[in-house]
């Protein structure tokens, strides 16, 4: 999993709330387990009409909005199933931040298991962050070490995150790699059952 320490990209606004994991990413490309290519079906069916066509009204097909990584979006984002999808599919398209005034809990999870920084700021904060990314200056610094967030203006945001989730997003930590940072203790651990029980092993 990649770190995250420090971010300067372009902000996207979403203006919308309880934007569901469905709509992040279409039950139709929950068919792989691979997390490479999930970000063609990011926001589908709010980017492409019928005809597969780009739809001019949504900000990620606006061109000034190109290379967006970070989005500010509405209440409740990631609401819905569980699918872990969600946060590949915005990993894999560039987003690594998304700030909003509140998220579900099994997509917030989600998000930190997959390199992504979920910030959770009150409402007002997060309007006049999307009014600022509505401006001609779309670019936004964020800062995990300092936590903090700094718009366009120069105007600059704190955020509270858990300590051990902060930690591990610097480090890129996954459950994975960091059960992999005890490899050693699990060696010795695994030797000692064998030579303490070695019924175990004949199966």
């Amino acid at each position: 999993m990649r770190p995250f320490t420090d971010l300067h990209a372009k902000a996207a606004p979403l203006p919308m709330a309880n934007l569901d994991t469905d709509q992040i990413i279409p039950k139709q490309f929950l068919k792989t387990v691979e997390r490479e290519g999930l970000g063609k079906g990011l926001f589908y069916d709010l980017r492409f009409d019928a005809a597969g066509h780009p739809k001019p009204g949504f900000v990620l097909n606006d061109p000034r909005y190109a290379g967006a990584g970070i989005l500010v979006a509405g209440d409740n984002f990631g609401c819905g199933s569980s699918r872990e999808h969600a946060a590949w599919a915005l990993e894999d398209f560039g987003i690594r931040c998304v700030i909003a005034p509140s998220f579900a809990d099994i997509f917030y999870g989600n998000c930190f298991q997959n390199g992504l920084l979920p910030i959770a700021l009150p409402e007002a904060d997060v309007r006049v962050l999307m009014d600022e990314a509505k401006g001609g200056n779309h670019v936004f610094s964020v800062d995990l070490a300092s936590q903090t967030v700094t718009a366009p203006s120069g105007r600059l945001f704190r955020f509270e995150i858990d300590p051990a989730r902060k930690e591990k997003l610097l480090q890129g930590l996954d459950s994975i790699g960091e059960t992999l940072q005890h490899a050693a203790e699990i060696d010795v651990f695994e030797m000692r059952q064998a030579l303490g029980q070695p019924w175990l092993e004949r199966a």
